[in-house]
Order: C-alpha cells, then sequence, then structure tokens
C-alpha cells in the first residue's frame, strides 16, 4: 500500500505541477498573441498635418507612428485636405470606409469657408484603399454650410449606416452648429438629413462620437458623448431613438470648448474603457488624452490619465477613430505600414538626376522641386517576398508602373495586374555592380531604365542601356 500510496502522490504531484504551468504560462502567450489597436487621425492646421496617419497600440494605451509618422492617405479633391476621420468597418468585415472632413484650414479654406462634402474612401482590406470621393452632406440642408467631423455606425433596426455630422444652419430663427443623421448603405449616396441633436436656445454641438455596448453590460446599448460646452454622455437601447443624460464631464473638470473629437475604445483584454479626447491642455496645446472607467453608464467614475500612464507617439494625435483590430487586420496593417525610410533612386550617368514623377508621368531630373516628387519608399513587392515596389511619398498608395513598357505613377487598385506591373527585383547594376538595377517581375528579360530622360521598361543589350539601367538608392 505505501508503495502504491507513494506513485498516487508522484502522479497527483506532477497533474498539479502541469496545471499550475499551464496557469502561469497561457495567460503571458495569450496577451503576446493577442492583435492591438489602429488609430487613424490626422496631426493639425499645416497643410501635410491636414492628411490621414496610422498609429498602432499593443495595449490600448501606448502608440506607435506607422509609416514612419508620414501620412498614408491624401486627399487631391474638393479642399485637398482631410480632418477629423471615422474608420468603419462592415459587420461581416468585408469591407472598411474612412470619412473625414474636407476641409484644409490655411491652404486655401478657412473654418467659415469650409467645404459643405465629406472625403469618403473604401477598401476590402484595410490596407489598399481606393480612390476618393466626395459625399455631398450640408448642401443636403436648407442653408446648410459646413459639413464637419462624420461618424457613422451599424444600424441593425434598419439594415444599414447612420451617417451623423455636424452642419450650421438656420433653424426657427437660431444658426448655429447642431448634429445631423442619415442612412446609407454604401457612403455614396444618403437619405434626406434630419436633426438628430439640437441643444437648447443657441448652444452649438459639434462633435458627437458613439459607440455599441455589448448585450448585457448595462442599461443602455448605445453611449455618445457630444462636444456642446457641456460634453454631455448619453445612453439609448436605438440609435434614432430617445437618448438619456447620464451626465457631462464637468465631473472630472471639462468644461467647455476644451474637448474636442470625443472617441470610444473598449479594451479587449478586461472590463475597461477608454474616452480619448482631443483636449486643450492649461498651456493651451491640443493632445489625444484617454479617460478610463470600467463602468461608461456612470460618469462620475470617469478619470482622466496623467501623462506617465499613456504614450501617444511621436507625431501629434488629433480627432481621429480607434478600431480594435483581428489577427489578420493587425499583421496586414503592420506589413503594409512599417517604417521605412523615404528613399531616392539616382542615375548612374547622369548622376545629377534622379527618379521623379510629375503629372503622374515618370522620368529623370536635376534640382528637383518639391524633392518629395522624386521620393519613394521602397515596400515589399506587390506580388511577394523577394521583390521590390516603389510608393510615392507624396502620394501614398501611388507607386511606379509599367504600362506598354512606359512608366506612370498610378493608384494600386489592388488588381494582379497592377501588382505584377509595379513589381521589380532589385539585382545588382548592370553597369556597376554597386550600384543597383531593378528587373521586371513580369517581364523579367526587361529592367527599368530612362530613354531621353524619360523612364521606360526595356531590354538591355548595350553598354549604354546598362549605364542607363542602373541606378544607385540613396536618401
Amino acid at each position: 500500500m505505501s508503495a502504491l500510496r507513494a506513485r498516487l502522490t508522484v502522479i497527483l504531484l506532477a497533474v498539479c505541477l502541469l496545471f499550475t504551468g499551464q496557469a502561469l504560462t497561457t495567460p503571458q502567450r495569450a496577451a503576446a498573441a493577442d492583435p492591438g489597436y489602429l488609430m487613424v487621425h490626422f496631426t493639425g492646421d499645416s497643410a501635410t498635418g491636414q492628411m490621414l496617419y496610422l498609429a498602432h497600440s499593443t495595449d490600448g494605451l501606448h502608440w506607435n507612428d506607422l509609416n514612419g509618422g508620414a501620412p498614408i492617405l491624401n486627399s487631391k479633391i474638393g479642399t485637398k485636405g482631410v480632418r477629423d476621420p471615422a474608420l468603419v468597418r462592415s459587420p461581416d468585415g468585408s469591407k472598411y470606409w474612412i470619412i473625414a472632413t474636407d476641409l484644409c484650414v490655411r491652404c486655401g479654406s478657412t473654418y467659415t469657408n469650409g467645404s459643405p462634402n465629406f472625403v469618403v474612401w473604401e477598401s476590402t482590406d484595410l490596407v489598399t484603399w481606393s480612390k476618393p470621393w466626395l459625399l455631398g452632406a450640408a448642401g443636403l440642408i436648407p442653408g446648410g454650410k459646413n459639413a464637419w467631423a462624420p461618424e457613422a455606425i451599424w444600424n441593425p433596426e434598419t439594415n444599414d449606416y447612420v451617417l451623423y455630422w455636424a452642419t450650421n444652419a438656420t433653424v426657427n430663427g437660431i444658426f448655429k452648429y447642431r448634429i445631423y443623421s442619415a442612412r446609407t448603405k454604401d457612403f455614396r449616396t444618403i437619405t434626406t438629413p434630419q436633426i438628430w441633436i439640437d441643444p437648447p436656445g443657441s448652444t452649438p454641438v459639434v462633435d458627437t462620437q458613439m459607440t455599441e455596448v455589448p448585450a448585457g453590460t448595462g442599461p443602455y446599448r448605445y453611449l455618445r458623448v457630444s462636444g456642446d460646452g457641456q460634453n454631455n454622455v448619453e445612453g439609448s437601447n436605438s440609435i434614432l431613438g430617445t437618448w438619456t443624460n447620464l451626465g457631462n464631464l464637468s465631473s472630472i473638470g471639462l468644461t467647455g470648448n476644451v474637448v474636442e473629437g470625443p472617441v470610444w475604445m473598449k479594451f479587449r483584454d478586461r472590463n475597461e474603457w477608454a474616452l480619448y479626447i482631443d483636449y486643450n491642455n492649461p498651456q493651451g496645446v491640443r493632445e489625444y488624452r484617454p479617460i478610463l472607467t470600467t463602468n461608461p453608464f456612470s460618469v462620475s467614475s470617469y478619470r482622466l490619465q496623467d501623462a506617465a500612464s499613456y504614450d501617444m507617439g511621436g507625431t501629434p494625435k488629433r480627432h481621429g477613430a480607434i478600431m480594435t483590430l483581428t489577427a489578420a487586420e493587425e499583421s496586414r496593417v503592420l506589413a503594409r505600414w512599417p517604417n521605412t525610410p523615404a528613399q531616392r533612386l539616382q542615375s548612374y550617368n547622369f548622376q545629377d538626376r534622379y527618379v521623379r514623377h510629375t503629372n503622374f508621368d515618370v522620368r529623370i531630373d536635376p534640382n528637383v522641386s518639391p524633392v518629395e516628387d522624386s521620393q519613394f519608399r521602397i515596400r515589399p513587392g506587390l506580388t511577394g517576398s523577394g521583390t521590390v515596389s516603389f510608393e510615392s511619398v507624396n502620394y501614398p498608395g501611388y507607386f511606379l508602373r509599367h504600362s506598354n513598357y512606359d512608366f506612370q505613377l498610378a493608384h494600386n487598385d489592388g488588381s494582379s495586374q497592377f501588382a505584377a506591373d509595379a513589381t521589380f527585383r532589385k539585382v545588382a547594376g548592370l553597369a556597376d555592380s554597386t550600384w543597383s538595377s531593378f528587373q521586371s517581375y513580369n517581364f523579367p528579360d526587361r529592367y527599368i531604365r530612362h530613354y531621353a530622360y524619360q523612364l521606360r521598361l526595356d531590354p538591355i543589350t548595350t553598354a549604354t542601356a546598362r549605364s542607363d539601367a542602373t541606378f544607385r538608392v540613396t536618401d
């Protein structure tokens, strides 16, 4: 009996150690494997600030800029500037949209004469974006002027999206900003806008953002916060139904217009929420700052975080959107926008000249101005590993692409044909092995070369052609 008891004791101890080991190590593995969060935002009122930027966080509080802190999308339509982006995922995850205010302050527009439209991009994978289009909004409202701060959410009651935003118009003799809503299925057309939020009297409201709360979390299914001077928090069980006031941010000292662009985010690994705010700090500098709570329905529980508890990254963060990523989405996003430096391609036999785009044509020129026209990010090839593609710095999403053996700067339409035409193998320079040449992926007998200063895709058979097809990758 003593020998059997001893064996059973050893077995029991081994089982306990096994489960103890799992208890200690499994949460660590899960935490390391959990996908993180994506933020799309603009940075400020400069021409480059009114483009779209991305940041990534593994914990929802510490953010790293993607793409080397450079923009990932810009607009060449409307006012040629974008602000206040919203990021929308379809319920089945098959489509994404970015909707932004069409406004470029200090580069042709002002806050009083902004555009009545939104700028919209569409994607099926979160990384390859369509060309943008304008969506009319304020023009559908009698006397409507501006269209600011768009947001959108899927409404299961109507099986479409509720798009909502701020427009200034005169209603009942009062001219001010109100929040309007409309319905849409595709962000190309919308229903007739209706007033959604209208504070009493002359009080305006500009920024409103809402989120859906998981069923059973609290008394309401939806929460919204509005930049209405009081920064009211409201709850409802129907997006277009009745909303109940739950308090305002004055309980944590935030009153008036010190708060803009509120954005909700639910932490995936715990029962806690972040409400990010575009905050005008006491020094008069705008910054994104998180408010944390374990009960978003209890405004008195909100806690404004001090600077030591979060890090917004290197670039300023202004009114944006935050998405909790799936593992597949995170993998695609991080692979698409690594911190690749901006580089230039210098001609071997005309060393004062660099590859540049001009009016979407591609050639080699000296003294390129602006220099960004000659800067590219050498990305992993669009067709796969072991190859490269050249993405424009000042036209993100546009790549060097050959067509009929001529080169152009073209928007990536996501097709396999585009990927093949925009992909090359970097090889030792044909005229000097310390330089580089670039062999076509889909026409391997041809290389990038210049001829009469124009970029072409040609077979290389002469010494002159070898020199024309040789370049140095440089800063």
